[in-house]
């Protein structure tokens, strides 16, 4: 029931200056650095720095170096543990751990707390648990008790990282605890360029700003991690041919390398085989140079990497909203491949069965998420990752939409390389020749006309469902003239019964302030008490006597 004592260690090593691409994060923290070592300066004004701090992001982002640098920049002991440490098969170790990591931390304040992938036991909590006998939970509620503890002047901040950040406990993010959350995403090209930077020092680069420049403009969508395991490879490659310096040649063999894997040159196939995959290739390429929002090739081989038979490699933007037309465009480029096959052989082969993935992928996340096929609507299909109660009906339009989107795009894809046919066979006839074309190679090889067929157009999508009336508005009636006032101690006279509808009514009506009571003569009706205002009981009188019916 003891933490280990490796888990505390003194400042790091690790500093601000280590950390690139995520500016924004840096600046966030800053200010927990500024608490740790001057916590005066805001207790002076009555503010209250957070207990907790939560880095959330995609794995490789740089959460735990920032905290590391935290810890660093700060100069106070760094506790590091891991959320699967308390997650024992014994009942009581998890929350006697934690209860032991709080007391060491109190006494070692100033310090920093820092539980990396913390959704192992601060997962939402649920009716459908095992209750007081689950060990997770019961780790959990310590953590929130002891993170109540804290006060003003302890000066203990617990950082977490986690990288589904809506399966966290709503009790572990409420202000108090976990108050602070900081977003680390994948960094755009000024903050790939910035870490490809720290990266490369102390390895030797032919080019290194106009190498480094290019190779952060083509990895789009790449994490800290990706770039840095970009430049090692690059290493190994240019150690391999016993080079001085890493040349361009080698950051993109160490780029291929690392999305798609080693070379395979055992994979020996035929001359029928090898034409295939080149137009399968071509068509690719083809197609992302027509659509003007697709991302253009920077490489593409017929060189057989890991899985895959040949590869075009994308330089991808960064880009934060998506529209249809964005969308369209994805799925025309990914079914190209099989449509080059179709128009040159007049069959198609096995080779698009990832493009087919990714396209029925695309298309379902527009229907089901984006709210893009206008027969479905904006129809929410999950939500926190629970797929929502639909009707039979419904998932039918759902698949028969997705379906429909695949289809338009493949028949766009058939329409844009028939207008091209020869560029596809320049393209293909240039694969097959040389096996690899850079991005300089395929623009001379291509040469597209000045005003290309472009692909059809998706940014406004129809739709069939009919127009929203307006509104009708509601006429209320007109306010009805001012009551007559009469003082409360007035006594009104009785009013007597009359004949015809009030023949019925009681013999004798008695207004008092605020009240009216109806007795009728006969002893062998029951009494009737009504209780309502005695200036509208007269108003309705009043109107009985006009012939009208006496409103109950």
């Amino acid at each position: 029931g003891r933490m280990r004592e490796s888990a505390r260690v003194e400042a790091p090593a690790v500093r601000f200056a280590d950390v690139a691409g995520c500016d924004e994060a840096v600046e966030e923290l800053a200010e927990v650095v500024t608490f740790l070592k001057d916590g005066s300066r805001f207790r002076r004004l009555g503010a209250r720095m957070p207990h907790g701090v939560i880095l959330h992001g995609p794995p490789g982002t740089g959460k735990t170096l920032l905290a590391k640098a935290v810890a660093g920049e700060a100069g106070v002991p760094f506790f590091s543990v891991s959320g699967s440490e308390f997650v024992e098969m014994y009942v009581g170790v998890g929350p006697a751990r934690m209860r032991d990591l709080f007391q060491k931390a109190k006494k070692s304040a100033p310090c920093i707390v820092f539980v990396d992938e913390i959704d192992a036991i601060g997962r939402a909590r649920s009716a459908a648990g095992m209750g007081g006998n689950d060990e997770r939970e019961s780790t959990l509620n310590q953590m929130l008790v002891a993170m109540d503890g804290f006060s003003s002047s302890d000066e203990v901040v617990v950082i977490a990282a986690t990288n589904r950040l809506d399966m966290l406990d709503k009790a572990l993010l409420r202000p108090g605890r976990f108050d602070r959350r900081v977003e680390v995403g994948l960094p755009r090209e000024e903050g790939r360029l910035a870490i490809l930077r720290v990266h490369a020092h102390g390895r030797p680069l032919a080019d290194p700003e106009a190498d480094l420049g290019r190779l952060a403009h083509v990895s789009g969508g790449c994490s800290g991690a990706d770039l840095a395991n970009i430049l090692n490879e690059a290493a190994i490659q240019a150690a391999r041919h016993d080079r001085d310096a890493i040349v361009w040649d080698d950051l993109v063999e160490g780029q291929l390398k690392a999305l798609a894997g080693p070379e395979k040159k055992a994979k020996v196939m035929s001359g029928a085989e090898r034409r295939v995959i080149a137009y399968h290739e071509a068509g690719h390429c083809l197609a992302a140079e027509l659509c003007p929002t697709h991302a253009k090739a920077s490489r593409i081989t017929i060189l057989a990497r890991g899985q895959a038979l040949g590869l075009a490699l994308y330089g991808q933007t960064d880009q934060l909203l998506l529209s249809p037309q964005h969308l369209h465009e994805r799925m025309v480029v990914g079914m190209a491949g099989r449509a080059a096959e179709q128009l040159t052989f007049g069959q198609v082969t096995s080779g698009a069965a990832n493009d087919l993935e990714q396209a029925n992928s695309i298309a379902r996340h527009a229907v089901e998420t984006l709210g893009f096929s206008p027969r479905v609507g904006q129809i929410l299909v999950r939500q926190r990752g629970a797929e929502m109660g639909l009707a039979e009906a419904t998932r039918r339009s759902i698949d028969e939409e997705v379906v429909r989107l695949v289809d338009e795009a493949y028949r766009d894809a058939l329409d844009l390389l028939a207008a091209h046919r020869p560029q596809l066979v320049a393209l293909a006839e240039a694969l097959l020749a040389r096996e690899q074309l850079e991005r300089a190679q395929i623009e001379r090889v291509t040469a597209l006309p000045s005003a290309p067929r472009q692909p059809a157009d998706h940014q406004v999508l129809p739709t069939d469902r009919p127009p929203v009336a307006e509104p009708v508005p509601v006429l209320l009636p007109a306010p009805s003239a001012p009551r007559p006032e009469w003082a409360p101690d007035e006594e009104p006279e009785p009013v007597p019964a009359r004949r015809g509808r009030l023949r019925r009514l009681p013999a004798t009506v008695t207004a008092a302030a605020g009240s009216v009571r109806i007795r009728r003569p006969r002893a062998r009706r029951p009494q009737v008490t009504f209780v309502t205002d005695a200036v509208g009981a007269f108003r309705d009188i009043r109107a009985a006597r006009r012939g009208r019916r006496l409103a109950g």
